[in-house]
Order: C-alpha cells, then structure tokens, then sequence
C-alpha cells in the first residue's frame, strides 16, 4: 500500500478545519468591534499557542538532521509539514500589528513620556524596530523551514548526492532558532510587562515550542499509524524513544521554570518580584498549580513507565494532556500582564480567537502533511529506522 494518506481524507479534514477555523476567527473580528483590548489579547495568547507548533517542529527536525536516530523518521514528515506552515503564520501575525497601542505600554507615546524606564528602553521597545525585527524572524525561520522542504522534496525524487548539507545547516540553524525565538520571546511576550526581565524567558519559551511539537507529532503519528509503511515505523520501540524525548523536555521546561522563580525569589528585587505576584494569587495561583501537576508532575510519573512510552494509546492520551496543557501554560505567561476586562465578551473571546487561528493553521498542515509520503524517501536512515524494534 502506498505511504500517501489518501487524498479525499486530507482534504475533508482540511475543509473542516477551515470552516471551523474562519468561522471562529469571523466570531472573534466582532468581538474586536466591542471590546479590542480583550481581542488583541486573546489572539495573542492564540497566536503564541500556536506558533509553537512550527517553531518547534522546526527545531526537531534540525536536531534530527544533527543527532541522527531511528525516532526522527517517525515525525520527520509531520514535523516539516508544520515547519512548512510559516508563511501563513507571518500572515496570522499581521493583526497583533493593528493591536500593539492596545496591548503594549512602551507602544504608548503618552506613557512613555511620563516613564523614565520607558523612556530609557525606547531605542529598543518602539514600534518600526519592533515590526522590523518580527520581518527578520519570519525571514530567518521560513527561509530555513523551505530549504529544508526543499531538500526533503528532491531528495524523494532521487538520491541526495550530498547528504552531508542537512547536517552542516542543522548547527547553524538551531543556533538562529535559538537567537531568534529568545529575541521573539522578549518582543512578544515579556515586553506585555516592559519594566520586567528575566534573561530564562526565552528559553522557557524555546523548550515549551518543542515540547509541543513532540506532543503533537506523537498524536499524529499514533494517528496515522495503522498506513503501510508507514506503520512499520511507528513501532514500541521507537514511540518509547519518543516518548524518552517528550520526557526530557518535560524535565527540561520545568527546570527552567523552577529555576526563574527561584532565582527571583531569592534575589528579592522589586523590578522582578511584581510579575510572579498576580500569577501566585487568586485565580491564576490555581493554574500555577494546575500546571505543576498537570504539565510536569502527572506525564513525568506516566512517561517514567516503559509499558506507557511503548503502547500507542497511552502516549497518545500523555501527548494530547501535554497539548491542553501547553495552552493554559501559555495563558498562564500572557494574561496576567495583560489582564481582561472581565467581561463574558472576553471569556469569549479567549475560546473563540484560539480555536479560529488553530483551524487556519490545522488546514495549512494537513494541506502540506497530504503532498508527500509518510515515510521519506531515498533515506539510507530509513531502512534502519523500519528495522528498529522488530
């Protein structure tokens, strides 16, 4: 049987991912005309989410091309498609561009003009270097994300007559995603709160994209993985390597978090306690521990299982919990520095502007995932991979 998923398959779940996904995005531009502040940020929130998937898919497919291993050709394909997906995603970003006065002080002139902080992080926080440098990001990761595309593409037609190219661009281009989401995380994300900083955030950041990307390439490869021979690949053997990794970067994102906390705490200082007390208090101090159970401590206890890394249920069911968990941890990180009105206009926004964004984007990756076979070709990595576990 051939590895290309049927096409009539794709593309209903492509249309309905649309549908749903333009439907929901429709809902949320009225919801812009009552209240824009609650919209700009629940897109926020929406976009970040789901940015994540293609950030990280990205940097799992450079670390493949760097590492080697039987476990990348499982998620090789799924993680391209979404890779593949940047484009559109630079197009979702044009709308925070409409919103930045709404969801930004520095962006604010009368506010930087009675702020000295403001005043003094000005040749930085300002609105043309701000879009200037989100234009470099996307350049950077869609200009890597199509080479790799590319050559994925020629190299199923025919033998790659210089295999050593992935691995001389996966160093070079994990090193830009690094720099580029650090960067994008402070423009993005940390500057909400322009007076606080933490030199962790991006890469908190960083390994919660992967972290996503693994979880998602789990789920779709369980998912797909009764297809010929495609199946072949998605064995025990390698799902438990999978699964390794999802645990390490759970232990990684946790690490790191823990490690920001502390640090703040113990140094005390005014300029960075302020951020961690809205999330410690009230409500959000329910999702923080929400998170540590969730996110951390309940797929660590699971993961540590070889009989859960190894059945496609079980870590099909962590993966999709690490999901959910992924979009609270990120509404965790925005909301609190840019907090909503409160009304059930907003609540319904944060439901709505998410779900339309995911559609878009779910409709590009199956669009992208249903062009090529499951399994690549011409790999001589391949034929290992298929072997492994059997």
């Amino acid at each position: 049987m051939s590895a290309v998923v049927a096409v009539d398959e794709f593309a209903r779940v492509r249309r309905t991912a649309l549908v749903v996904g333009v439907a929901a995005l429709a809902a949320a531009f009225v919801g812009a005309l009552v209240s824009p502040g609650d919209f700009f940020r629940a897109y926020l929130v929406g976009y970040l989410y789901w940015l994540g998937f293609a950030l990280g898919a990205l940097a799992i497919v450079l670390l493949h091309h760097l590492s080697g291993g039987a476990w990348g050709f499982v998620v090789r394909r799924i993680n391209e498609a979404a890779c593949a997906t940047l484009p559109v995603l630079a197009l979702l970003f044009v709308p925070l561009l409409f919103g930045l006065r709404d969801l930004y002080a520095w962006a604010r002139p009368e506010v930087v003009a009675a702020d000295p902080v403001l005043q003094q992080k000005a040749i930085y926080l300002n609105v043309p270097f701000f879009v200037a440098r989100a234009v470099v990001y996307f350049a950077a990761w869609s200009g890597v994300a199509w080479i790799l595309w590319r050559w994925s593409g020629e190299r199923d037609r025919r033998p790659d007559p210089n295999p050593r190219r992935y691995r001389l661009l996966a160093g070079p281009g994990l090193a830009l995603y690094g720099l580029t989401v650090t960067f994008a995380a402070i423009d993005w994300a940390m500057s909400l709160d322009p007076h606080w900083y933490s030199t962790m955030y991006g890469l908190t950041f960083g390994l919660g994209q992967v972290l996503t990307a693994f979880a998602f390439g789990i789920t779709i490869a369980v998912r797909l993985g009764d297809r010929e021979p495609f199946a072949r690949l998605v064995t025990p053997a390698n799902l438990k390597d999978l699964g390794n990794l999802m645990l390490a970067f759970v232990m990684l994102w946790a690490y790191v978090s823990f490690a920001q906390y502390l640090l703040i705490y113990a140094a005390n200082l005014r300029e960075e306690v302020p951020w961690y007390l809205p999330r410690l208090h009230g409500g959000w101090a329910v999702v923080a521990i929400l998170l540590i159970a969730f996110h951390f401590a309940l797929p660590f206890v699971l993961l540590l299982s070889r009989a859960v890394k190894r059945n496609p249920t079980s870590i099909a069911a962590v993966a999709q919990l690490i999901l959910v968990m992924r979009l609270v941890d990120v509404f965790w990180l925005v909301l609190p520095s840019a907090p909503a009105t409160g009304s059930l206009v907003a609540w319904w926004l944060d439901v709505v502007t998410p779900l339309g964004i995911g559609g878009v984007w779910l409709a590009a990756f199956t669009w992208r995932l249903g062009a090529r076979s499951l399994v690549p070709g011409n790999d001589p990595g391949v034929e290992e991979a298929l072997a492994h576990g059997h």
